[in-house]
């Protein structure tokens, strides 16, 4: 696969994968090797591993991306090409609903009518719960301001993760007047008599088992929060259209482990299921991109016996390395053809580094990988 030139070319880059493959650090990397190649990258991820998002410098909690400096991308040797930039910014589906609510709203006071209900408390506390809608919101408020190039979305590590991208088809389906008729009668009243006869049925069934209040504030929040509900309409439509269009691009990233792998195959499929088309993958912690590895016994030594006898003691370790090297090798082009079989792309492998990927350096060493081989 050619993933560099997925970089160069989209404005959208969607990343899904099971837990602990690398994902984030896939996604980061991406990022990277786009601001390497004079694009202004913007990384949107849920949960970065503590010490990558100290490295990059991004906040645990923020209203707005962090650009990576200068001087800490100078301080890992990494150099930019002219107009490249790099942020990050750790997806808060509360203020990725504040900021819906803010911008929708017909009025500021509509706005704070909607916020200062329990109902609107308790959604910004079910976090799980709005991670799939915003992270679609977000990805698509960012690409509709203009002033990023690429967006590299690292979504949950989670079988759920890819909800987000038929969050705003569910979306759509729930904001419909009817539904919403149902849940105040208010509005019902101004409906047909089958409408207002369902929505008293719902009013008598929700204050028997929530209690009067309940019911009542159920229909405040959801009086002022149909205000929103038909641009938050065009907008789900408007986020399906892009993730639908030319301009985005499915990665799905695995590690040579069996239940990684299983998992990469249902993301691939699910992609397909929603109507997507998935890229390729990418095959993190691999060997597969290693040269060949030179065993002891094709060494010729003239040296003394002793090195020549610590030659041989290597080589059991030698011949489990060539052995995984192999089985990477083999894995990566059966990746390859499961990519090509569904329209795909392909394949692309990152190496094993000996060391955790939690700094620049580490993510600038992956991030060449990435990239347009300069011959």
């Amino acid at each position: 696969m050619r993933l560099d030139t997925l970089i160069q070319e989209k404005s959208v880059i969607v990343v899904c994968g099971a837990g602990g493959v690398g994902k984030t650090t896939a996604s980061s990397a991406m990022g990277l090797a786009a601001a390497r190649m004079g694009r202004r990258a913007l990384v949107l991820t849920i949960d970065p591993a503590r010490r990558l998002a100290q490295a990059l410098g991004i906040p645990p909690t923020g209203k707005e991306p962090v650009q990576i400096t200068s001087e800490l991308l100078a301080s890992a040797g990494v150099t930019l090409a002219p107009g490249g930039e790099l942020s990050a910014w750790m997806l808060d589906p509360r203020v990725v609903l504040e900021s819906v609510v803010d911008r929708f709203a017909p009025s500021p006071e509509d706005a704070m009518r909607i916020r200062s209900t329990r109902l609107y408390q308790a959604l910004g506390e079910v976090v799980s719960g709005l991670q799939e809608y915003t992270a679609a919101e977000a990805l698509f408020e960012f690409y509709q301001m203009g002033k990023y190039e690429l967006l590299i979305l690292d979504t949950p590590p989670s079988r759920n993760a890819l909800d987000f991208l038929d969050a705003p088809r569910r979306l759509a389906r729930f904001l419909d007047e009817r539904t919403i008729a149902i849940l105040t009668p208010r509005a019902a009243g101004r409906s047909n008599p089958v409408v207002r006869a369902a929505a008293k049925v719902v009013r008598t069934a929700l204050s028997r088992a929530f209690g009067e209040s309940f019911a009542d504030e159920l229909e405040v929040f959801l009086g002022a929060f149909s205000k929103l509900f038909s641009r938050m309409r065009d907008h789900a439509t408007g986020v399906r259209e892009l993730l639908t269009s030319s301009e985005a691009s499915f990665v799905v990233v695995t590690s040579p482990d069996e239940a990684a792998l299983s998992e990469a195959l249902y993301f691939r499929d699910r992609i397909g299921q929603l109507g997507l088309v998935s890229d390729g993958f990418v095959l993190n912690r691999s060997y597969a991109s290693n040269q060949a590895i030179c065993r002891p016994s094709e060494v010729e030594c003239s040296a003394a016996p002793q090195l020549a006898a610590a030659l041989r003691t290597l080589s059991p370790l030698a011949e489990v390395e060539s052995t995984r090297l192999l089985k990477d090798r083999q894995l990566l082009a059966q990746l390859i053809q499961k990519s090509v079989d569904v329209g795909g792309q392909g394949a692309l492998a990152l190496p094993f580094l000996d060391e955790a990927v939690e700094d620049l350096a580490a993510l600038k060493l992956l991030s060449a990988h990435m990239m347009p081989i300069v011959t």
